[in-house]
């Protein structure tokens, strides 16, 4: 081929439909016919979706674009392969494949025509060619997006690392004449240049001292699992802020690090998939085995996959048969089963599941369809009611929650969540990098800002007084935060009769909350029907954030992730707490909440 044909090639497509290719894998996905974990099936279940709602709605902001899904996979298919042994001179892409690159450039903004993907998280095992793929894409970036003075950071945790992605990248271009030919791209021993339009790729390292600097079009952070610090992760994302059509791509594997980087990115990819945030400039997907399913009563439907079943090794390695082969697969099963200290290995590396990592305690499903956005402030009027608070000062979300119980016996909440105003100008939130989008839910009225850097306390004890006020407060609970000991004193100097005190704490211990956990638990699973809640996003976030410590005795804690999680659970712990008096008082009455509740009415 020569190099005009290279160029017309990729700009005018062979003969693949690479759009048709990827939309049918979806739909086989969902349909079962193809075997795929929950993360692949939420993720193409999103395109499905998207695609229905492009063809709906042209108003909104986004399209997909035939041409340029396939315009990609057309140009990747067009270099050579560079390692191993391969059936074919040039890459030929698996459906798998097919289905991340044109979801990830065939969407587009109806406002310019740009990519409407500028995040792209891609997790799977070792040997899924995640490396190759990467090269195709970050020269298709180098040269073809109309970009000018394109640069390519290669980033990783060492120079050894770097080349894994950058090293395929050199090679590709120096086995193909047409491409060089086509755009003047020439490969040096430390980087890659395109006389077409001025760009270039680069690595750098955590371990490097030349990170600062550089103006990205696209940058590739390969096995961010590895990472040991943010560091390299937000010198990069920082850099994109000249570029109108920026790409932040990373690929790795699953680790041991649930407090790092890369898990704190995965575990924000599945809360988009599960639909608990809105990021439309965010693609993942993770191919890994699946957990466990429970049945609204806690029992087993359908039990995790066994990691030495070869029937579901395909889940967390897309091509397997292709790469890698299921041979190699075997010998490392035998290797795990022969040696424990092979079996972490074996699930981290060939089956891409993270170790340490704890399972999200509420159905995130079941909590959706709890969700009434009609539910108002005067559903509560003419009820007893219970307000339950989570207390903090810097840096930190406090949270009400009005609760009460309806004449339905379903449990409906509220709640109204603080945050300090100097927390959004940290350079963290404020270039979007936090966890959770506080700026939105701020603009939305779903989070509540108190001057300075601490949360004004005044603010949130005059939203008790003017609860009190309005509604028939049964009694306010508090944590155990200095500040809550000093509200809850005030309050029933004001507001206690006699013995009864109005206001109490209640220590976050498992004896403690077990009970009115198991209560939320309960009714989270007993669906609409049991429960009603606003869907307030701040507490459908904390509701995906809370893992469960389960103990021996049969007592629960919910708590984060882990101590130092950015990830909040403020609103859940003041919801145990509303709650808790209530399922208390039943408790000493030797009743089930239900029945307490309808002879309280009965009494009233």
């Amino acid at each position: 081929m020569s190099s005009p044909e290279m160029a017309a090639g990729s700009r005018g497509h062979g003969a693949r439909d690479y759009a048709g290719i990827a939309e049918k894998w979806a739909r086989d996905v969902v349909a079962g016919r193809v075997v795929a974990c929950k993360w692949v099936k939420l993720a193409c279940r999103r395109h499905l979706r998207d695609l229905e709602r492009s063809t709906l709605d042209k108003r909104w902001g986004f399209y997909f674009d035939c041409w340029h899904a396939d315009d990609v996979c057309d140009f990747i298919e067009k270099l050579p392969h560079v390692e191993g042994q391969w059936k074919t001179a040039t890459i030929f892409l698996e459906p798998a494949q097919v289905f991340i690159l044109t979801t990830i450039f065939g969407w587009r903004r109806r406002e310019d025509g740009k990519r409407r993907f500028s995040y792209v998280y891609i997790e799977m095992a070792r040997k899924g060619a995640k490396s190759t793929l990467t090269a195709g894409v970050g020269l298709y970036c180098l040269t073809c997006e109309d970009e000018v003075g394109p640069q390519v950071i290669v980033g990783a945790t060492t120079g050894e690392q770097a080349k894994k992605v950058f090293g395929p990248m050199q090679k590709m271009v120096r086995r193909s004449h047409d491409l060089q030919d086509a755009f003047g791209v020439t490969a040096w021993s430390r980087s890659i240049t395109c006389a077409a339009n001025y760009g270039y790729v680069q690595p750098i390292n955590a371990k490097g001292s030349t990170q600062d600097g550089h103006n990205p079009h696209m940058g590739v952070l390969d096995e961010l699992h590895a990472h040991k610090d943010r560091g390299l992760f937000d010198v990069i994302k920082s850099a994109f802020g000249a570029r109108s059509n920026p790409l932040m791509w990373i690929i790795t594997t699953a680790g041991f690090n649930t407090n790092g980087v890369c898990y704190e990115q995965r575990t924000y990819l599945t809360k988009v998939l599960e639909e608990v945030f809105e990021a439309d400039h965010f693609f993942g997907i993770i191919f890994t085995l699946d957990d466990e399913v429970l049945d609204d009563d806690g029992k087993v439907i359908t039990p995790a996959d066994d990691p030495f079943d070869e029937k579901v090794w395909i889940k967390a390695n897309p091509m397997l048969g292709v790469t890698p082969s299921l041979k190699y697969l075997r010998d490392e099963a035998k290797d795990a089963k022969a040696s424990p200290g092979s079996e972490g290995n074996f699930l981290t590396k060939n089956l891409n599941r993270w170790l340490n990592a704890n399972s999200a305690w509420l159905n995130m499903a079941r909590w959706k369809q709890c969700a009434d956005p009609a539910l108002s402030w005067d559903a509560f009027k003419d009820l007893d009611c219970w307000i339950g608070g989570d207390l903090a000062d810097k840096d930190d979300i406090t949270a009400l929650v009005l609760a009460a119980f309806d004449a339905d016996d379903r449990l409906i909440f509220k709640p109204v969540f603080w945050l300090p105003e100097a927390v959004l100008a940290d350079p963290l939130h404020a270039e979007g990098r936090g966890p959770a989008p506080y700026r939105s839910w701020h603009q939305q009225g779903h989070l509540r800002l108190t001057p300075g850097d601490w949360v004004d306390h005044n603010e949130v004890e005059r939203q008790v007084e003017q609860w009190i006020e309005e509604y028939a407060i049964r009694r306010i609970t508090f944590d155990q935060f200095a500040a809550a000991q000093a509200m809850a004193s005030r309050l029933n100097e004001n507001h206690g009769s006699g013995d009864e005190p109005l206001a109490e704490i209640l220590h976050k211990k498992a004896a403690a909350v077990t009970d009115p956990a198991k209560e939320l638990e309960a009714r989270v699973k007993g669906g609409p029907n049991r429960l009603r809640h606003d869907g307030n996003p701040v507490m459908n976030w904390m509701a995906s954030n809370v893992v469960v410590s389960r103990r021996r005795d049969e007592t629960l804690l919910p708590i984060k992730e882990s101590q130092m999680s950015p990830n909040k659970i403020d609103g859940i712990d003041a919801l145990i707490n509303a709650i808790a008096p209530a399922v208390g008082m039943a408790t000493e009455a030797g009743e089930d909440l239900s029945d307490y509740l309808a002879s309280m009415r009965a009494m009233a």
